[in-house]
Formats: structure tokens, C-alpha cells, sequence
């Protein structure tokens, strides 16, 4: 009995790339961004955030304070420093028809933020990050500026949770 030379042929290719698959396969890892073992949450404990000009920037800032250092506070020593600039712009979206007066409306919180390592000045970072909340402006003035006011705190938290996921991003390289 003779065998197919095809057969055997394709039974030791099938078998090469099941080897070169496995050895592939096993050349990938998968780790948490936040590993203990990578020491980006270290890393991000050693934060200092640069001082704030206006109330949702000191929003933002807090919020990152608080994230990146487990609520321990700003180091007395930091590592990196993220100089940090935050603006909010109130959008009124859709306007009455009879009063020409917006009834909802968004406000775009957005923040320009460099990383940079305080030994040697290196940055480490530049980026752009803005974030989106809805709002419905009520009748009342006050009301509609309380409104505008839960809005941005809403975007400032959310700002803050993407450029502590971008910074710790940066520092997990």
C-alpha cells in the first residue's frame, strides 16, 4: 500500500502552521491598562497638576486629583506635571420659534494639557480632549444658569476621566 504524496504533504503543512499559529498565539499578552505589574498606577500617583484660572477648570482639575491618586491627594514630590488649560462654551441648540429664545441647548467642556516629566522638562504628552453635556434651560433665569452650571460639572467629570485614561495611556509606555 502505497500512500498519497499529496496527503502526507498537506498533513505537514497543516502541521507547520499549527506550530506557527500556536507560536504566534503565544507571543501576545493581554494586561490591564491600570496593572499593578507595569506600575502605571504608581506612575500616576506622581501627578502634579498645574494651578486653575476659572471654576470649571478647578472642576476638572479636582476630579483628576482625586482619580489619579486614589484620593490621596498631590504628591509633595511629583514625577510628571500636566499643565492644564479648560474652557466651557454654553450652546443654545433649539431655539422657540415664537420668542427666538433656545428651550435646550449642550455645553462643550474642552481642555488643551500637556505631560511632562519634572526632572528634565521632557513632554510626554500634548493632547486635546473635550467632552459633551445636554442641557433644557428652564424659564427662570436662575434656574437656567444652575442648569448651565450642573452641566459643566457633568462635562468636567467626564473630562477628567478621559485624560486620566489618556494619561495613564502615556504612562504605561
Amino acid at each position: 500500500m502505497s500512500s498519497n504524496p499529496f496527503a502526507v504533504m498537506a498533513g505537514r503543512f497543516r502541521l507547520i502552521a499549527l506550530l506557527g499559529l500556536l507560536g504566534l498565539v503565544a507571543g501576545c499578552q493581554v494586561r490591564p491598562l491600570y496593572d499593578e505589574a507595569s506600575g502605571t498606577q504608581k506612575s500616576l500617583g506622581s501627578i502634579a497638576f498645574s494651578a486653575s484660572d476659572n471654576r470649571v477648570e478647578q472642576e476638572v482639575r479636582n476630579h483628576l486629583i482625586f482619580l489619579v491618586a486614589g484620593g490621596a491627594g498631590e504628591p509633595s514630590a511629583p514625577d510628571y506635571t500636566v499643565d492644564l488649560t479648560v474652557k466651557s462654551e454654553a450652546i443654545g441648540v433649539l431655539l422657540e420659534q415664537s420668542s427666538d429664545t433656545p428651550r435646550a441647548g449642550r455645553v462643550v467642556v474642552s481642555a488643551d494639557y500637556t505631560l511632562s516629566r519634572t526632572k528634565d522638562g521632557t513632554v510626554l504628552r500634548m493632547a486635546h480632549r473635550q467632552s459633551v453635556a445636554l442641557v433644557d434651560y428652564p424659564e427662570q433665569e436662575f434656574a437656567k444658569l444652575r442648569a448651565i452650571r450642573d452641566a459643566e460639572n457633568r462635562a468636567a467629570r467626564e473630562l477628567a476621566e478621559l485624560i486620566r485614561a489618556d494619561l495613564a495611556a502615556a504612562l504605561s509606555r
